[in-house]
């Protein structure tokens, strides 16, 4: 089995940045893709980004520009630099991990694995 464990969230006025941090232990070979979904309450949850243990890596398009995602494989952590936050980026920040399935990093991936949420919000 594999354990996600974020921790980073917090509340930040708009134009502010925050960085998520995802802690992965277990038997963390069963997945090579690691990313980050979102939900804001009343919306279905979205995936945000996403990043390969090759280091290819997927970005929504409300994020792209604002958004950098990493990981640190000797760490087993994957990070969300979020720059430039907006009052609609609010919501709980998963982080998830599986395995690619076909080429797209967001059609392709089969997600297995779940954090608990952290929760972003950003005051206009």
């Amino acid at each position: 089995q594999v354990q996600l464990v974020e921790s980073g969230g917090g509340s930040v006025q708009a134009g502010g940045s925050l960085r998520l941090s995802c802690a992965a232990s277990g038997i963390i070979l069963s997945m090579n893709v690691m990313g980050w979904y979102r939900q804001a309450p009343g919306k279905q949850r979205e995936l945000v980004a996403g990043i390969t243990n090759r280091g290819s890596t997927w970005y929504a398009d409300s994020v792209k520009g604002r958004f950098t995602i990493s990981r640190d494989n000797a760490k087993n952590t994957v990070y969300l630099q979020m720059n430039s936050l907006k009052p609609e980026d609010t919501a709980v920040y998963y982080c998830a991990g599986g395995r690619l399935i076909r080429p797209n990093i967001d059609l392709g991936t089969r997600w297995d694995y779940w954090g608990q949420g952290t929760q972003v919000t950003v005051s206009s």
